[in-house]
């Protein structure tokens, strides 16, 4: 290739995303835990509507989204017009860093934050900037303290992956009133469904002109093999953001899928119950062994080893055993793994693994 033809400054500072392992080498009955994906998958609501879809192939989507749009508006009592839908809540996050960010500006993020904000910051040619954790929790002045003329974005997941802490509505409305006037607090709600009665920050979005929320199909609803999630912010962002999202980014099948997902009320309250019932089983049974976990709000708990060598040799074990969890050293938090809560069966097996290791270790 000629070596005048260069990609922009930036993108060969960006470190490919690694996702969750799915395969273990040798072994048939694995157990993956390593992508916080829900065991129970999609409702039967969600999997009526993607098989009725097969007859719509050959026809163009809506691009407006408005069947789901108006969905989620009457599930969340948001108004519709400023919802937007995307390939998962991921691609309303690079709108975002494509629509506000760019060289000179600077795109704030946590410490042990989602790898995906880096990434779209340096995508967009502006300068990532961390902002350190305190005690694997959000630090709302730290994040102040590291903002500054440049900023132009500010990302936090509330609650946060791979921590699976979560901070107060105080303190959120203390980061957004903090922040400089030219920039935006995104809010990242992918779990926010797991918290009971939690809106995920759309109260701060209604109450102000600096915040955006985002949220998921992806885990509570089952769906993360479909890509679909939305951003719900002022009108003036969110018609910004429509000018640089492609006319037809979701599929029809993708649409009336979540739409179905989104009004299944007993799918969503037998996931969430079951999530919070086996969430608290697993962190204690493996709090019982001496591994300790902050309380998660989430659908996985962050396993805290001795250091970095009894984490990745406990991994190595439970490969062993044909059960995938995810090394966290990427997010700085070396001594972690990071472990969805499965079904039952799933969070009872990989709690007795983690005993025998521990056991064999003495």
């Amino acid at each position: 290739m000629s070596t005048s033809i260069r990609p922009q400054p930036g993108i060969m500072d960006i470190r490919l995303y690694q996702g969750g392992e799915s395969h273990v080498e040798g072994a048939d009955d694995v157990v993956k835990l390593s992508s916080n994906e829900n065991p129970f998958g999609p409702g039967e609501k969600a999997k009526e509507a993607f098989a009725r879809t097969v007859h719509q192939l050959h026809r163009y989507p809506s691009s407006d989204h408005a069947a789901l749009r108006q969905a989620i508006a009457e599930e969340h009592g948001l108004d519709a017009s400023r919802i937007i839908c995307g390939v998962g809540s991921d691609e309303i996050l690079s709108f975002l860093c494509q629509a506000y960010a760019g060289p000179g500006t600077e795109v704030v993020h946590t410490e042990h934050g989602f790898a995906m904000y880096r990434i779209y910051a340096q995508a967009a040619g502006a300068t990532p900037v961390e902002a350190p954790e305190r005690e694997r929790v959000v630090d709302v002045e730290a994040i102040l303290a590291a903002c500054n003329e440049r900023t132009r974005l500010v990302f936090i997941a509330n609650p946060a992956n791979p921590t699976g802490t979560m901070i107060g509505g105080d303190q959120i409305s203390r980061l957004a009133g903090g922040l400089p006037p030219q920039a935006l607090l995104v809010l990242d709600g992918a779990y926010a469904e797991y918290v009971e009665g939690f809106d995920g920050g759309a109260g701060f979005v209604e109450s102000r002109d600096n915040v955006v929320m985002t949220r998921t199909f992806s885990k509570l609803y089952g769906l993360g093999g479909l890509r679909i999630g939305w951003g719900y912010g002022p009108q003036e962002v969110i018609d910004v953001l429509n000018r640089v999202r492609g006319p037809f980014n979701l599929s029809e099948t993708q649409l009336q899928t979540a739409a179905a997902a989104v009004r299944d009320h007993e799918h969503v309250k037998k996931c969430r119950a079951e999530n919070a019932r086996l969430r608290v089983w697993l962190a204690e049974a493996l709090a019982e062994v001496g591994v300790p976990s902050d309380t998660s709000y989430t659908n996985f708990i962050l396993a805290r080893f001795a250091d970095r060598a009894e984490a990745e040799a406990c991994d190595d074990y439970l490969k062993t055993q044909g059960i995938i969890v995810r090394r966290v050293a990427g997010y700085k938090l070396p001594n972690c793994l990071r472990i969805t809560v499965g079904d039952e069966a799933s969070c009872r097996r990989v709690a007795h693994a983690i005993a025998a290791f521990k056991e064999g270790r003495r």
